[in-house]
């Protein structure tokens, strides 16, 4: 194999990326400077170095000088600690919080529970939610923020039957959202619509 099969081979891991896709970002980088190539590499080295992942909401953050493995959203004990919002993934919660519409705290399970899949606990981070719900006795309400596809629905019922045991008020997303949408694409507006009638 040579170094444009093992690149492409690469970013074809890339969520999204398909074959061709992958080959168009190798004749990219090949047909860029040097520079380019060489920021490239810096900001893929340092990534491992600067982000960590959260030990309460699971999610990746920039350090900046912060020693702690707490983000700083987690941190601030401004926002309603009564409310727990749980997304599938960092880019959801992005999204959520530019909206401005919630101000709770979150939990980013790490993806979603495929249809068929018979070993959900292997898909998402269902062990460390149950312990943060279980450490943090202030959380009322659990917001299952997923997206609007069988995926997400499938998500929602898992969810749903794993954390009934905590006698926690649990609402799903206002449908704002419409049906195959992803929270990462739903503009702000959509978002806040979306949280304001859950239910």
């Amino acid at each position: 194999m040579n170094s444009i099969d093992k690149l492409a081979e690469l970013f074809g891991k890339f969520p999204g990326i398909g074959p061709r896709q992958a080959r168009r970002f190798v004749y990219f980088l090949l047909s860029r400077s040097g520079n380019y190539t060489s920021e490239l590499i810096g900001a893929i080295q340092n990534i491992k170095k600067e982000i960590v992942q959260c030990s309460e909401c699971m999610r990746f953050y920039a350090k900046n000088g912060h020693a702690g493995k707490i983000c700083n959203i987690c941190l601030d004990d401004t926002r309603d600690n009564s409310m727990l919002m749980i997304v599938p993934r960092d880019i959801d919660m992005e999204a959520v919080e530019k909206s401005g519409s919630y101000r709770g705290y979150y939990f980013v399970l790490g993806g979603v529970v495929p249809i068929l899949e018979k070993e959900p606990e292997k898909r998402i981070r269902i062990t460390n939610l149950e312990a943060r719900i279980k450490k943090d006795k202030h959380i009322k309400e659990v917001i299952l923020a997923m997206n609007a596809n069988i995926e997400g629905e499938n998500t929602t019922e898992y969810l749903k039957d794993k954390l009934k045991n905590f006698k926690l008020q649990t609402s799903v997303l206002g449908r704002g959202l419409s049906t195959g949408a992803e929270l990462e694409y739903a503009d702000p507006e959509t978002l806040k619509n979306a949280f304001q009638n859950r239910h």
